[in-house]
């Protein structure tokens, strides 16, 4: 392997580990990983990661895990092997899957949402966590203490409101995200509006059914209030595709088809997802969102994350009338503590300076099914 690209890796690895895992040498590691080779994970990614671990003094045992398609608990086997470990990592969906729920949460555990190694080796995986921790705390602090909060994007998303009586579910959710991609979500029961579609409706990662998707082939508006859909606007093949989706997934888990639980948008410039969401909807889902030019919403199920996932490609945001996201541009300098968050780290502050730009779209600049 070229020795800068695997320099790299072990960077990335060592944030992972070190600075977001916090282990020290002599802990054991249990690295689990996903036996499905659909190409959601780079299966050299574990090999990877499983040298590094070593080379820093750490024991490391590797579990392998199907894919669930309907979320579970961890099998009691591998509860065992969790309390057993210092730590454990997820390279496999199931973290993913998991990272809301409560059980056999008691010792630290990670998901990685870097998917193969060159996501790794890239600014996304190797800028300190910690940079990336305080912004979220400057963020979550920022949205909750605003006024009105007022979200635009160029296809026609247009909603407001505030946090309100609401609390931001400020910490991780039962488990620790590696790298830290978007602020806390923010529950969508004081906004109001719409949220414009293109290109499809997709999954959250929650369960995983089919079909995971449905094309949108024009500008689908999905109107809300509160916790409510009340209605889409768009061509009539539009809205009957999007109406027939939401029943089929609300009906196949015995759901609230049409709540919206909360939303929130990437705060990482260096996440870059290279090819069009449409090749693999379940991977673009389960990783392009940490890049600021996406704003994402929980829908279909009245908990997290729900089940549907409606996507905004380059949202504005702003709190009280300041423009914190610029078309897709999260603008670190105009938060109050930008000046220290930026001097910390020369890495940090460059990869604001040249966010990546592909997170998925197709060749015509925009989402699309195919």
């Amino acid at each position: 392997m070229h020795t800068h690209l695997q320099q790299r890796l072990e960077k990335g690895t060592r944030n992972l580990l070190i600075n977001c895992a916090e282990c020290t040498p002599g802990q054991k590691v249990l690295l689990v990983y996903e036996t499905e080779n659909d190409g959601y994970y780079d299966p050299a990614l574990l090999d990877e990661v499983r040298k590094t671990a070593e080379h820093l003094g750490l024991i490391t045992e590797s579990y392998g895990v199907p894919l669930a398609r309907d979320v579970t608990d961890p099998d009691d086997n591998l509860v065992a092997k969790m309390l057993e470990a210092d730590c454990t990592v997820f390279l496999a969906r199931l973290g993913d899957q998991i990272r809301f729920r409560t059980k056999d949460a008691s010792k630290k555990q990670i998901i990685s949402y870097a998917l193969d190694r060159e996501m790794l080796a890239s600014p996304f995986g190797t800028i300190d966590y910690s940079a990336f921790e305080d912004l979220k705390q400057h963020i979550n602090a920022a949205i909750a203490s605003a006024n009105e909060i007022h979200v635009t994007c160029p296809a026609g998303t247009d909603f407001k409101g505030r946090v309100g009586q609401n609390t931001l579910q400020v910490g991780d959710v039962t488990r620790k995200r590696f790298p830290v991609s978007v602020f806390a979500p923010v529950p969508a029961s004081d906004f109001r509006g719409c949220v414009a579609q293109r290109g499809f409706l997709t999954g959250t990662g929650s369960h995983y059914y089919s079909p995971w998707s449905c094309e949108i082939e024009d500008t689908l508006l999905v109107n809300f209030d509160g916790s409510r859909i009340t209605g889409f606007e768009g061509s009539a093949k539009d809205v009957a595709a999007a109406r027939a989706h939401y029943e089929f997934v609300g009906n196949k888990y015995g759901i609230d088809t049409y709540y919206v639980h909360s939303w929130h948008a990437g705060i990482h410039p260096g996440c870059e997802y290279k090819t069009a969401a449409g090749r693999h909807f379940e991977r673009w889902s389960g990783s392009a969102f940490g890049n600021p030019r996406l704003l994402h919403f929980h829908t279909c199920g009245a908990y997290p994350p729900g089940e549907i996932s409606l996507n905004v490609l380059d949202p504005s945001i702003r709190l009280d009338g300041l423009t914190l996201w610029e078309n897709g541009i999260l603008r670190i300098d105009r938060l109050p503590e930008s000046a220290a968050l930026l001097e910390a780290s020369p890495d940090f502050a460059k990869v604001f300076q040249s966010p990546a730009a592909m997170v998925g779209q197709a060749a015509c600049g925009n989402l699309r099914y195919r």
